[in-house]
């Protein structure tokens, strides 16, 4: 408690990065369990609007009452987000994105290293064996002095 070597463990940025990947993983699925229930809470809602309420009862779209088709709706909104967490995520998720990243960026290397080239064979630099002493105008042939 009071000594002098408290040493906090400390991790690697490996750890660090699967921490934080399983931290942003737990908050998807909470979210989309969240979305669940208020589709469910939502769809009840809007069955007893309609029907004990009797909320919009002559309104039809495209001869469907209007709460089946706002529930349809939320339903295909719900069937995205669950795509985008169970699915997507399988096979898009972190590796997949490391790996697309270091692909990426080599493929951009082997764009640089080419351009170079060309412009080295196109726009070559002047080799010189000589030293070339920097000509300033108004200052006489002096040398520098010694130290």
């Amino acid at each position: 408690m009071f000594s002098r070597n408290n040493k906090k463990p400390k991790i690697d940025k490996e750890q660090l990065a699967l921490f934080e990947e399983a931290k942003a993983r737990v908050k998807q699925k909470k979210r989309l369990f969240q979305h669940f229930v208020l589709f469910l809470v939502g769809s009840v809602f809007l069955i007893l609007a309609n029907v004990v309420l009797g909320f919009g009862k002559d309104f039809y779209i495209f001869g469907i009452d209007w709460f089946v088709f706002a529930i349809v709706v939320w339903a295909f909104v719900f069937v995205v987000h669950f795509c985008r967490v169970w699915l997507l995520h399988t096979f898009m998720g972190p590796k997949w994105e490391a790996k697309e990243l270091e692909r990426l960026v080599a493929k951009q290397q082997k764009r640089i290293a080419a351009l170079q080239e060309k412009v080295e064979q196109d726009y070559p630099l002047p080799e010189t064996k000589e030293k070339k002493e920097m000509y300033l105008p108004g200052v006489e042939d002096e040398k520098p002095p010694l130290l």
